[in-house]
């Protein structure tokens, strides 16, 4: 009978179990070390970057952050934010770099040390309506697109700042005219300088769209001032393709800064001075402004301003510059630029500086008749001078042509090459005249004055008219007329009377009938030397 094999064992599957237990859990410790080792940099609400750093991550070993060109921005790192300890410009890019100390027991297969790298842009807070309306009685409020940390608002350069504690996405101007425009400038985050600023405007609630003119309306403007339109509705809609026309009609261009507001430049000289610049408008408007007026207004298609006379401080400025008076002037700030819109502009407002005597030994008769900023007869005596050098009537009026032609000398270099000259006449016995040129006395000679009954006035009166030869006629004293014909070298300065020639058997007394009589070799030669605008002083 053959024997029964007991069946074979099989070995426990327990030790196997535990095995892979473990050899799992070690790889999913591995996966999680790997997985939860790392670290990140991201951008952040409030500060510039947030530093993410996982459970096996390690340490933050440093952070560091570059502006443009590699400028480094100093940091300060609270938590796991990132914040530069100086101002940024709003849209600067900024490169921050992160470097992350990992564990020694993951090191040797991940690395020691992790590096992260992110560029980032300053956030830039925009305004949301830059044009608005604003209902009777209240104040204009801005909005931006995000919170804003500060703000600045006004307009000329002077902006006031306003710190927002907790952040906030409008502000009220506060009262302000019923129309008008200010710069408004935003930071949205503490740590930032304020942007760029933007024109807001805002106009009341009217059936006729709007226009805000800058310069407000009847106020004074300069020669080259440009005119800017601020309309309630965009300009396309509002004028279509016309412009505004300009009277007098002065060299410029329109151009559109955006799509509510043109400007007009006026080019070369701009409007005369002393002149009403009218402006007709497309159709009739409401016109708003910024002064105590401001509000919409009964529709009309005319606006104008006036454009104020030049300076007589600055005339004589100009007149020293160019040679024509016996002062020289030297600025004290920066040197006028030489193009005709920077000229008009000083035009009504004269640089600072100072008058000087050209020659030490200046008459002290001539130099009590200088008055700074005033109108003197050495100024209009200079004006004269320089129309009749010109080719203008000779009266002494400083009108437009007069100031664009000496800006014009200016600016090209021209000076009047004549030097200057004084003549001073006598009364007293014997009567004399005397003739200074540049800074010396050239001539000296006996003269004949007006007669009791017809003496020549005393004072000080420039030239008006100068004649190599003519005839003088006119009233005795005792009623009877005279004609005298064949009189040489005649400089007429007060009415009737002239610095000439006559024939007499003597001189040095009074014989003649208001005019200063010379003899024939001195006349010639004075002559010479008084062209028209020069100055002729009768003293007793």
């Amino acid at each position: 009978m053959a024997r029964t094999r007991a069946p074979a064992r099989s070995r426990p599957a327990a030790p196997l179990l535990a095995l892979g237990a473990v050899v799992l859990a070690l790889l999913l410790f591995v996966l999680a070390v790997v997985v939860w080792s790392g670290a990140s940099l991201s951008s952040d609400g409030t500060a510039l970057a947030q530093v993410g750093i996982q459970p096996f991550g390690g340490t933050l070993e440093r952070v560091r952050a570059f502006g443009p060109h590699q400028r480094a921005i100093p940091l300060s790192v609270h938590g796991d934010r990132v914040t530069p300890l100086v101002k940024l410009t709003p849209g600067e890019a900024v490169t921050i770099e992160a470097v992350v100390r990992r564990p020694g027991w993951s090191s040797w297969a991940l690395g020691a040390l992790q590096h992260e790298r992110l560029t980032v842009h300053a956030p830039v807070a925009r305004v949301s309506q830059e044009w608005m309306t604003v209902p009777n009685g209240s104040s204009p409020r801005v909005e931006f697109d995000q919170p804003v940390a500060a703000v600045a608002y006004g307009s000329g350069g002077h902006l006031t700042r306003r710190t927002l504690i907790a952040g906030a996405r409008s502000i009220s101007l506060g009262p302000q005219p019923a129309a008008g425009t200010t710069l408004v400038a935003a930071a949205a985050r503490p740590w930032e300088r304020l942007g760029a600023p933007t024109p807001v405007s805002w106009f009341p609630a009217s059936r006729t769209p709007i226009v805000v003119p800058s310069p407000a309306a009847r106020s004074n403007v300069t020669p080259s001032s440009p005119i800017r339109l601020t309309f309630s509705q965009p300009v396309a809609q509002v004028l279509g393709a016309r412009r505004p026309t300009l009277t007098p009609n002065i060299a410029g261009h329109w151009r559109e800064l955006d799509s509510h507001t043109i400007v007009f430049q006026p080019e070369g000289f701009g409007a005369p001075l002393a002149s009403t610049l009218h402006m007709t408008l497309p159709r009739a408007l409401s016109i708003a402004g910024d002064g105590p007026s401001a509000g919409s207004q009964t529709p009309t298609a005319s606006l104008e301003w006036t454009v104020p006379p030049g300076s007589t401080l600055r005339l004589q400025q100009l007149l020293a510059q160019v040679g024509y008076l016996p002062l020289r002037w030297s600025r004290a700030g920066a040197t006028v630029p030489h193009t005709a819109a920077a000229e008009v502009a000083a035009a009504t407002s004269p640089p600072p500086g100072r008058f000087t005597w050209r020659y030490p030994n200046t008459p002290g008769s001539m130099r009590a008749l200088w008055s700074e900023g005033q109108m003197n007869t050495i100024t209009k005596g200079a004006v004269m001078m320089f129309e009749s050098e010109h080719g203008m009537t000779a009266d002494g009026e400083a009108g437009e042509a007069v100031w664009r032609t000496l800006i014009d000398d200016a600016i090209n270099g021209r000076r009047h090459g004549g030097g200057y000259n004084y003549v001073y006449v006598h009364r007293e016995v014997p009567e004399s005249v005397a003739l200074w040129h540049d800074g010396s006395t050239v001539l000296t000679a006996p003269a004949n004055t007006g007669i009791a009954g017809a003496e020549t006035e005393l004072g000080t009166f420039p030239v008006f008219e100068h004649i190599p030869e003519g005839t003088m006629e006119g009233t005795n004293p005792d009623g009877s007329h005279y004609k005298d014909e064949g009189i040489k070298w005649i400089s007429y300065f007060n009415g009737g009377d002239a610095l000439h020639n006559f024939n007499r058997a003597s001189f040095g007394t009074p014989q003649s009938l208001g005019c200063v009589e010379l003899p024939l070799e001195a006349s010639a030669k004075l002559w010479h030397y008084t062209p028209i605008g020069t100055l002729v002083t009768i003293a007793a």
